[in-house]
């Protein structure tokens, strides 16, 4: 059974990427001077996004998600993540 189940992630993992998603997690922070919503992306400890416009039904802590997004050429509202606008955002199973 899990080799069934890792192998359907694998190839979930593979049609969504092959379709341009992204595989993120979301992080809330209540820092002072933080984004409140970013997004860490999978095997990337240093690299995370800042979403403009994250919908309030994927403001949860520790969501999993795919998504697609385009750079913003704009300020960072935060120094850990660069700001993105997200295209289309799923929910990971």
């Amino acid at each position: 059974t899990t080799t069934t189940n890792t192998t359907m992630t694998t190839a979930e993992d593979d049609k969504m990427k092959s379709e341009g998603y992204t595989k993120g997690t979301i992080v809330f922070s209540d820092e002072p001077d933080d984004c409140a919503y970013t997004i860490q992306l999978e095997g990337e400890d240093n690299l995370m996004y800042d979403p403009m416009n994250l919908d309030v039904i994927y403001q949860k802590h520790d969501a999993k998600i795919w998504f697609t997004f385009s750079p913003l050429r704009r300020m960072n509202r935060c120094v850990k993540a660069n700001p993105i606008y997200i295209t289309d955002i799923k929910t990971r199973t």
